[in-house]
Order: structure tokens, then C-alpha cells, then sequence
């Protein structure tokens, strides 16, 4: 191994993170090193580059909230040299280094084990979005909105990556899905992805002009949050369910009870940062299951580490489609 490689540094105060290089004594002390194959790009991610906000907490950081890759060495009877692994969330890129670097090391209770039907490209082609979309469709199973219901499920914000991958994985299962997006030049691209309907963001707000609007969806995946999450519940049919796990439209919810008394709706919060190893275990084998690779294609584009901080602006002003992966060794 070289002495030194390659990362993406948060310098701190507020400052964007640039491309350095480290070396392994930089690195953490925790019991596993995982060479990394490939990393991925999402919205916190975005933030955390540009240094917009508070995400990183600890400066220096080595940016990226996602890897996959293979373990190298390891002090942790549960994992071996050799392994291939998987690291979403636990707070990598706020309070301890990611991956958007070429070597890390890492706790053993934060991998999951690369299912054994997908390679660590495909894994960070989903990445924190995927699985996040499939913790989202888990939720919506769970309290009793499935295809055998009928009737439609939105997902907001669809064009980005989460909604891009819950686009996907709800057709895939059987659901009737609506597709809703500030980008109608999109169009073509969710329906391919099988969205049988597409819907603007405005219409979809503007639906919803009373706390009880027409009864429009049986469920909803949102990554928006704001106005465009309580829109989704007041359309909601009775019984239905609303798994919601976004803010990029805002963090507020100018909702009523309205919908959850007399419609009883259900809003199931969704998080995939400190999700349970159980869970996450559930979530990554469904998605190597239930996603063609086909599909898996269309949604992601394979992008250098050096394009890092070009790609965290874009993602932050709505111009990326679908997921991005990062390759940390061009």
C-alpha cells in the first residue's frame, strides 16, 4: 500500500472540504481497516463538503457517509481479512471519518456484510439513499400498506436519490406509483423508472389547500418535509401511511391533527443513521432482491473522487438525477 492516499477533508469553520492526502496514522484507532472500493453522494453529504451547515462536528473530517469495500485488517472476532463490507451512517462525516478517502478504520458494530448477490459498486449505487427508500417501503409493509390494498402511493422529491430508488423499489413490488417532482423535464426518466403517473411539486401542494383535502394516495415515501409533507397527509386516504424521512424542503411541519383522528392516518418516521445491524440487514438483502440491475443502472452514474466538491453543490441546488457514486482511487 502507498504511505499516503487520497481523501476529502473538512477543514472546519464553515470552510469547504478539498482534496488532500493522509496517511495511515491519521487514521482512527478502532479495530477494523477497510480498503474502499467505492463511496456514494447524498444530500448530507452535500452539506458537509460545502461546510453550509453544522454537520460536521469534528474538524479535521474526512468527509462521506457511506463505503463499501473489503476489510484489510482487523482486531474484532466478528469480522476477517477479506470480508466484504458495508458503512451507512453511525455518524461517519460528523463525528467520525468517512469515506471518501481510499482506507478507513471503523468500529466492527457499524458494517453490515455485503450481500453475497451484489458487488460494493451496486451497494453504493443505493448507498444511505437506498437504503433509506427501502427502510421507507419496510415501514409502509408494516403498518398494513401494501399493493393487495390498491389505491396510490406518492413519493415526493422523487427525482433525487432517495426518491429515485422508492420510485423503484414500490413499482418493483406492485404498488401504483405517483410520482412527485419539482423537475417535470423528468418525466421520462420516472417513468421508466415506473412511476405510472407524474405529478409537480406545485400540484401536489396546491391539491391541498385544507388540512382534509380529497383523498388522493394510501401511502406516501417523503424526502421533502415542509408544506410538501403535510400536503402528502392531507391527501391521504383513511388508513393511510406516511413514512417520511427528508427536510430538504424544510424542517417545520405546518400540518393539522386533522388527518390522524379522523382519517387515522399513520406518519412513521424513518431513520437511517443509527437504524438497528438488524435492520439494516433486513433493508440490504431486500434491496439486492428486489432491484434489476437494469434498473440499478439507469439510477446511478459512477463520478472520480476529485469531482467531489463540484457534485456536493450540485446535489445542494437540486441538478443531480438519481444517485452518484464516488470512485476514491481516479
Amino acid at each position: 500500500m502507498s504511505s499516503r492516499f487520497p481523501a476529502i477533508v473538512a477543514p472546519g469553520e464553515g470552510r469547504p472540504a478539498t482534496l488532500v492526502s493522509l496517511t495511515d496514522a491519521e487514521l482512527p484507532d478502532a479495530p477494523i481497516t477497510v480498503e474502499i472500493a467505492y463511496s456514494s453522494l447524498n444530500y448530507k453529504d452535500g452539506l458537509a463538503v460545502t461546510g453550509s451547515t453544522r454537520v460536521v462536528r469534528r474538524t479535521p473530517m474526512v468527509c462521506g457517509i457511506d463505503l463499501a469495500g473489503v476489510v484489510v485488517t482487523s482486531r474484532s472476532a466478528e469480522w476477517d481479512p477479506g470480508d466484504e463490507v458495508i458503512a451507512t451512517g453511525w455518524g461517519l462525516s460528523e463525528i467520525h471519518p468517512g469515506g471518501y478517502t481510499t482506507r478507513q478504520r471503523l468500529q466492527p458494530e457499524w458494517l453490515v456484510r455485503l450481500p453475497a448477490q451484489m458487488q460494493p459498486k451496486s451497494a453504493m449505487a443505493f448507498g444511505t439513499a437506498g437504503l433509506t427508500a427501502m427502510l421507507c417501503l419496510l415501514a409502509l409493509e408494516r403498518e398494513g400498506c401494501t399493493p393487495e390494498r390498491g389505491g396510490s402511493v406518492v413519493v415526493t422529491g422523487a427525482a433525487g436519490g432517495v426518491g429515485s430508488v422508492a420510485v423503484a423499489l414500490l413499482a418493483q413490488a406492485g404498488y401504483r406509483v405517483v410520482a412527485s417532482t419539482g423537475r417535470r423535464e423528468l418525466t421520462d426518466y420516472l417513468v421508466g423508472l415506473g412511476a405510472q403517473e407524474v405529478i409537480g411539486r406545485d400540484e401536489l401542494v396546491g391539491s391541498a389547500t385544507t388540512p382534509l383535502a380529497p383523498e388522493r394516495f394510501v401511502g406516501a415515501i417523503d424526502t421533502v418535509g415542509g408544506t410538501t409533507l403535510a400536503a402528502a397527509i392531507a391527501q391521504m386516504h383513511y388508513g393511510g401511511v406516511v413514512a417520511a424521512c427528508g427536510l430538504a424542503g424544510g424542517s417545520d411541519l405546518p400540518a393539522s391533527v386533522f388527518p390522524f383522528i379522523l382519517r387515522g392516518v399513520t406518519l412513521a418516521g424513518v431513520d437511517s443513521v443509527h437504524c438497528p445491524t438488524s435492520q439494516r440487514e433486513v433493508a440490504w438483502d431486500r434491496l439486492a432482491r428486489d432491484v434489476p440491475g437494469a434498473t440499478l443502472e439507469a439510477i446511478s452514474e459512477v463520478h472520480p473522487m476529485t469531482e467531489v466538491p463540484d457534485l456536493a453543490r450540485a446535489v445542494l441546488a437540486g441538478a443531480i438525477r438519481g444517485r452518484i457514486v464516488i470512485d476514491p482511487h481516479v
